[in-house]
């Protein structure tokens, strides 16, 4: 290999890091009422440099008043996760942040990474990454933080009993394909040279290990005497959780609230507040009960947040989000270790392409985000560097009369005079549109949308005459549920563009069941040693994004700004790409 491709190697190794999902950096599904949650840049950096600078800018601030609490708000109820080895979505995420929000890595305010829990080394030939632990790293619990406690969480997903779906995340690590095929009790590319060094073996070098690496401990003295198994719906996990953050876990009412309390022994310093409370509240409601002091942060619809503005009570921060939102259709199932395309209602595409232009995409941003925004033709956010050409794409302009010959042209007609057309051997066609129930545009916005489809001649209707609550709408989308046709959600995006985890044959999260010979050959070669020139994989991303735009498994919504809330007492909060609990130990009230 050559040494400026070794070079650009340690570049890319040590670049789009964002702590949240799958991995150190990774996908979750979005509420697409909050106008989302959460990761790209590209420039050299030096990850060690970053390290020695870290620590001044992050403490808590001595002169800031102490004491108090702050109530963050959500709209959805969480499903109860507290581990990052098995949450799913941001409903879980924000509670996971607040109290053991910390990994190996962060990103910071541009988007690069710096070193988080660890330095970290990466060997010529770009396959053995060394991480240097901070010492003196607590849990909750007492025990200090080791390599054991990295070790004991890629096992866990390692694991042939490991229920949840990072298996991605610690895959490229040697030996943990053998671990998860039950050919063997550990896995051999994980060397713990002392309790704060570890050496990590790959299997190859790759553009975007560490973006794509797991980055968050367990607590192994808290878990290690359960069973993978039952891991998940312990009490360790669900009731009595074990952080490393700033604040722990000292009541949970399932699917309400979460009470923390300060966590003096934090490793950055002891936080500001007493207290943080964690709320689900009423959608439609969350701006009145913020302007009323019910919560202090929040994040809202622009239709609520602008009769905000001029409130001395709340300040608003506007965040372009590294997130979308998308109409996706249901193309097939997963069986349960890969997707299959089998669903004939949307196989020709031409079908799909009608229903985008059936779509007032921009009359959706105008009507219920109140302009905040951009239509978008590609699954991807507008602020990350693999953004493909518009121009190179179709852009499914809001037209119903062009979705009309589509249809026809595909041999869906009117022919009963009902007003909506049938299928090419005349039965009737109607499509069931699923989405989310969450705050005061929810309703109104998945009415537009049926009625867009209604202009078109396409007979849609609600499914099942309602919008379902995140966890319920999720639950469903996963399991391929018979009466989905159209379904409505959002994904937080890795900072990283590599499509692994979402569009790949064999991801369970590829919602839409789309299976594509031409998709599975793009994705790879943007992790092959020729994409560690940075031009090259940004031109396989281009083309892989191309193809989604022509065969179009989903109907591409918009990327969004996230508006948040806060109130004018509350300081110290910044919020970034994702929400607002980037480093909560710094927040403080003033009295």
């Amino acid at each position: 290999m050559r040494k400026s491709l070794l070079l650009l190697l340690a570049m890319l190794l040590s670049i789009s890091i964002f702590v949240v999902a799958c991995g150190g950096d990774g996908d979750e599904p979005a509420d697409t009422d909050a106008d989302e949650e959460v990761d790209g840049g590209e420039e050299d950096t030096d990850a060690d440099a970053d390290a020695d600078e870290e620590g001044g800018d992050d403490t808590a601030q001595e002169d800031a008043p102490q004491g108090g609490t702050v109530t963050y708000g959500y709209t959805q109820p969480f499903a109860g996760t507290f581990d990052w080895s098995f949450y799913g979505g941001q409903d879980d995420s924000l509670a996971l942040k607040i109290f053991s929000g910390d990994a190996l890595v962060k990103t910071g305010d541009d988007l690069m990474p710096e070193p988080h829990l660890a330095q970290f080394d990466i060997s010529d030939d770009g396959t053995v990454i060394t991480f240097e632990l901070e010492e003196g790293v607590m849990w909750h619990n007492g025990e200090e933080l080791t390599g054991e406690d990295f070790k004991f969480a890629w096992e866990v997903i390692a694991h042939p009993d490991y229920p949840g779906v990072r298996f991605s995340n610690v895959e490229m690590i040697e030996g943990a394909q053998e671990m998860k095929d039950g050919d063997a009790d550990e896995i051999s590319g994980i060397n713990l040279v002392d309790d704060y060094t570890i050496e990590l073996t790959v299997t190859e070098a790759a553009p975007n290990t560490i973006s794509n690496l797991w980055t968050y401990p367990m607590p192994k003295a808290h878990l290690e005497h359960l069973e993978v198994a039952e891991m998940e719906e312990s009490d360790e996990v669900r009731r009595n959780p074990v952080g490393l953050g700033a604040y722990k876990v000292t009541n949970i009412v399932p699917g309400e609230q979460v009470e923390f309390e300060a966590f003096e022994d934090y490793w950055r310093g002891a936080p500001n507040l007493d207290g943080v409370v964690y709320k689900v509240i009423d959608g439609a409601m969350a701006g009145e009960l913020l302007a009323q002091g019910e919560v202090d942060i929040i994040d809202l619809p622009p239709s609520q947040a602008i009769q905000l503005e001029g409130n001395d009570n709340v300040y608003l921060e506007e965040v372009e989000a590294l997130s979308y939102s998308y109409i996706g259709f249901k193309l097939g199932h997963w069986d349960g270790e890969k997707n299959v395309m089998d669903n004939p209602k949307f196989e020709d595409v031409r079908v799909r392409q009608a229903v985008a232009h059936a779509i007032d995409r921009q009359g959706i941003i105008d009507s219920f985000s109140e302009g905040y925004g951009t239509v978008i033709n590609a699954p991807e956010s507008v602020i990350s560097w693999a953004y493909p050409d518009e121009s190179t794409l179709n852009q499914y302009e809001y037209d119903p009369e062009r979705a009309m010959e589509l249809l026809a042209e595909a041999g869906y007609e009117d022919t009963n005079g009902d007003g909506f057309v049938e299928n090419p051997d005349g039965e009737e066609f109607s499509v069931n549109f699923m989405a989310m129930s969450g705050t005061d545009i929810s309703e109104p916005r998945a009415q537009y949308i049926v009625q867009n489809l209604q202009d078109a001649g396409i007979n849609a209707q609600l499914q099942n005459g309602q919008l379902f609550e995140f966890n319920l709408f999720y639950d469903l989308v996963e399991e391929d549920d018979e009466d989905i046709d159209l379904f409505m959600g959002a994904w937080g995006l890795s900072a990283d563009p590599d499509p692994t985890g979402l569009w790949k044959e064999n991801d369970f999260w590829n919602f839409p069941r789309w299976v594509s010979e031409d998709s599975e050959e793009l994705i790879a070669r943007g992790l092959s040693e020729e994409a560690l020139d940075i031009d090259y994989r940004t031109e396989v991303y281009q083309e892989w994004h191309q193809l989604v735009n022509e065969e179009l498994p989903l109907v591409p919504l918009s990327s969004p700004i996230t508006i948040y809330a806060i109130n004018s007492e509350v300081q110290g909060v910044t919020p970034d790409i994702r929400d607002a609990i980037t480093d909560p130990h710094l927040w403080y009230r003033e009295n």
